[in-house]
């Protein structure tokens, strides 16, 4: 992948695939399908700087699969990949195991 640095308070997101079928079995169709809320952060930047001009670390990391607002982040194509830039305020939480 081409080497690309988020800025700030930015995060670089791939989306996660959502589910094929519902839960009574039936297949949904790509053009009747949402696009996916949860995804895993490729990568992320160094953080914002606070009133003191301090950077204040981000909560997140790369490998960390996130929940996000539906109209969130502005998709970009890396390499042919697309992907979410957005801010980590955009972000609702992170998913844990």
């Amino acid at each position: 992948m081409t080497k690309f640095r988020p800025l700030h308070d930015r995060v670089v997101v791939r989306r996660l695939e959502s589910e094929q079928k519902t839960a009574g079995g039936i297949i949904i169709p790509d053009t009747a399908k949402e696009k996916p809320m949860e995804g895993e952060v490729v990568a992320a930047g160094p953080g914002a700087r606070n009133e003191q001009g301090q950077i204040v670390a981000l909560d997140v990391k790369a490998g960390d699969r996130i929940l996000f607002g539906k109209w969130s982040g502005t998709e970009v194509k890396i390499d042919g990949e697309e992907l979410l830039i957005m801010k980590e305020s955009d972000i609702l939480g992170v998913i844990s195991a």
